[in-house]
């Protein structure tokens, strides 16, 4: 598998598209004026114990307060399900905590105490005695060998520290091992004397910004090329890779084509399909995307496609296509929490395990966590992914001010007759000699027109003259009645 990381470089924002094979696959937007803080360390104070559900709110000086559940301030290796927020919570307590989750929709950042610090190969825990090896390093040996270093390279006063090897460790010398441990101590040191002067509220330690993240966290041996168009910020990639990276140093490149970056491989159309319902399937089937707050629904459709043979095979190589476009959409919509996948209904039971597998084969190269059930009897997948940031159309989009998100508008039709009730309403409330109808552009010439008669019913009925006036403003099924 070949694999490309383009990096896009304005003042406004910094972009990251990682492709494989030439087809986009994941996107990371970082904007000036609304960075991610996951990762970021903060001097926080609680502001509200919740009993009720075993959780706190806490000040960490951003707009909304954060959340912070008990199990991630009670002692990971003494968790007792009896535990109480108000033996560990006060209101008013100053807290050290570490941000999960970016604040996503109405809903404030997510909070842990356990904190943690990663490099390129391993994640530093302070609080935590153990030695654990990435579930993505499957070799026995190679496991054993990356323990066996860090292990042995603790001293008798870091023995109470832990560390977490990282997928990128697999097949890593010695001394590069040894040089993040002596970095992330270093770094460790340095935030435990800012936690001593930290103010309350107040940042105590800032992950790195988005495209040193990336090449500490997305590039690895299989990437050929990374890619940048900002001459600054070229200098600073290879200063990092120079640093923890000398073997990916040669392949970062200044692109300083006159072609936007974002124009290879496609990725500026990719990302605009990224942002639409219905994803077409090669066959002539196709997906229906459906992101609620609560959960994503994701429904596989035979379409155009009629197949060959018969209707059974027809809907199961729809259904396998459907579950390598729904593994990549994922990852480029960056959906996650609960996902409902609604495959079309699979007679053969075999059929049903080969589409599970071909999802849970793609998704092996998540950067998310996934977990996925099986096939139930409606052609049903029920899965998580682990939500850290917003998605891409959060990113990107905001609610229709038409539809407050609902995608449903109220035809022209529905809003002159709820204007003909409302006027009849006024008139018997009010003492009124005309009524000027506010309203958009197709609402009022659905009055002028189809409802013409309509209109010289009911002022016939009322005796008295209605107006009408149209105002650019109002969306379709806005409007107001004013009496004079």
């Amino acid at each position: 598998m070949s694999e490309d990381v383009l990096i896009n470089v304005t003042p406004m924002e910094i972009r990251v598209a990682l492709v494989e094979n030439g087809v986009l696959q994941e996107v990371y937007i970082e904007r000036s004026s609304r960075k991610g803080i996951v990762g970021n360390i903060y001097q926080g104070k609680v502001v509200r114990v919740l009993p009720g559900m075993q959780a706190a709110f806490v000040d960490i000086g951003l707009e909304r307060a954060a959340f912070i559940h008990v199990s991630e301030v009670a002692d990971r290796d003494a968790v007792n399900p009896s535990d109480q927020i108000g033996d560990y919570l006060r209101e008013g307590q100053s807290l050290v905590v570490q941000v999960t989750k970016d604040p996503i929709s109405t809903k404030g950042a997510r909070l842990t105490t356990h904190l943690s610090i990663p490099s390129r190969y391993l994640v530093y825990m302070p609080d935590q005695a153990h030695v654990g090896v990435s579930q993505r390093i499957e070799n026995e040996a190679e496991r054993e060998r990356l323990k066996s270093l860090v292990s042995s390279a603790l001293t008798d006063a870091e023995e109470s520290s832990g560390y977490i090897l990282r997928t990128a460790a697999e097949r890593a010398g010695e001394e590069e091992i040894l040089a993040d441990i002596k970095f992330l101590t270093r770094l460790w040191q340095s935030v435990k004397r800012r936690m001593k002067s930290a103010k309350t509220p107040s940042v105590i330690y800032e992950d790195l910004p988005l495209h040193l993240r990336t090449m500490r966290d997305l590039v690895g041996l299989t990437t050929e090329k990374i890619r940048i168009d900002s001459k600054e910020n070229y200098a600073k990639l290879r200063s990092f890779a120079d640093d923890f990276i000398p073997e990916l140093t040669d392949r970062i490149e200044y692109y300083p084509g006159e072609r936007p970056i974002f124009d290879l491989y496609s990725v500026e159309d990719e990302i605009h399909k990224a942002l639409d319902r219905k994803v077409q399937l090669k066959s002539g089937g196709y997906l229906l995307v459906e992101q609620t707050e609560s959960m994503t629904t994701i429904d596989v459709n035979t379409g155009a496609f009629v197949g060959s043979r018969n209707l059974e095979e027809t809907i199961y190589k729809t259904n396998l296509e459907a579950a390598t476009a729904i593994g990549r959409q994922l990852r480029l919509r960056n959906l996650g929490g609960i996902i409902i996948i609604d495959f079309i209904d699979m007679e053969d039971e075999e059929h049903k395990r080969q589409v599970l597998r071909m999802l849970e084969k793609i998704l092996d190269v998540d950067h998310a966590k996934t977990k996925i059930t099986g096939v139930s009897e409606l052609g049903l997948v029920e899965m998580t992914r682990k939500r850290t940031r917003e998605s891409l159309g959060q990113t990107l989009c905001e609610p229709c001010r038409s539809c407050r998100g609902s995608g449903l508008v109220k035809t022209p039709e529905t809003v002159c007759y709820e204007i003909f009730r409302e006027i009849l309403r006024a008139d018997r409330a009010y003492d009124s000699q005309t009524y000027t109808v506010l309203a958009a552009s197709s609402v009022v010439e659905r009055f002028l027109d189809e409802e013409s008669s309509g209109v010289a019913e009911l002022e016939a009925f009322i005796r008295k003259t209605i107006r009408f006036q149209v105002d650019s403003v109002y969306t379709q099924d806005q409007y107001d009645v004013v009496l004079r």
